[in-house]
């Protein structure tokens, strides 16, 4: 019977894959088959160097999404079938003392990268006539409104609204476009509120499951979300959050 969850023969970019969730997503879909290019700000070589000791194939790409139009070039002839946008930021403050540039440096590169990294990615691929899979890491907060994150929170739902209204117009090229919304998961962007007792119990309370998280949870959906076996789902956010939002 084929492998409806294998990667064999694709080739990925996964964003933000030095680190945490990202990390955990290149790692699984190499483990699953496929050729991971591992990009992010800062290098992949430690994310790489995981792969290929497990005999998966992978190589770093230093890119900054800080400019929204970072990956304007670089899937031409390049081969690409996968996607996954995980490059995000977080800034915490109150939103009466939130600034502009705060707003504007999450925005960018959580939403309007997203947005063009999917641009070009789909141009290129409805230019081959070639099918293929984009997973956006969108949040609880494309749900909810969240504390002291604004910009967050706003880029967030527009993840989950690019990602929808793409799923709309690329189904008919054989492309998917589906989101996964994280819970409270062990993460750079989290430790703030795992160091903070009250709001770490709090959480703690509300998760059905009792526990925040790992990375690796996340990884599984993933490469459920790039294989044949989710060749029907598109215009999905997949919550994997512990039961959080069924609470």
């Amino acid at each position: 019977m084929l492998n409806l969850f294998s990667l064999e023969g694709r080739k990925a970019l996964v964003t933000g894959a030095n680190t945490g969730i990202g990390q955990a997503i290149a790692e699984a879909m190499a483990a699953s088959g496929a050729h991971v290019v591992c990009a992010g700000r800062r290098a992949c070589d430690e994310t790489v160097a995981s792969i290929e000791k497990a005999g998966g194939t992978a190589e770093s790409l230093l890119i900054d999404f800080a400019d929204p139009l970072a990956a304007r070039d670089i899937f031409k002839d390049a081969g690409f079938d996968l996607l996954v946008n995980n490059a995000g930021i977080i800034r915490r403050e109150d939103a009466v003392n939130f600034s502009e540039q705060d707003w504007d440096d999450v925005i960018d590169t959580n939403l309007k990268a997203l947005f063009f990294t999917c641009q070009a990615f789909g141009r290129e691929l409805i230019a081959k006539g070639k099918p293929g899979a984009i997973v956006n890491i969108a949040s609880l907060l494309s749900f909810q409104g969240g504390i002291r994150v604004p910009s967050y929170t706003a880029s967030k739902h527009g993840v989950a609204g690019v990602t929808k209204g793409l799923a709309n117009e690329w189904a008919k090229f054989g492309i998917t476009v589906n989101a996964i919304a994280p819970g409270y998961i062990v993460t750079n962007n989290t430790e703030a509120l795992r160091n903070d007792p009250e709001r770490s119990k709090a959480i703690l309370d509300r998760i059905p499951a009792g526990r925040w998280g790992e990375a690796e949870d996340i990884a599984g959906t993933a490469v459920y979300l790039c294989s044949r076996a989710a060749k029907y789902v598109t215009g999905a956010v997949l919550n994997v959050d512990g039961g959080w939002l069924a609470r």
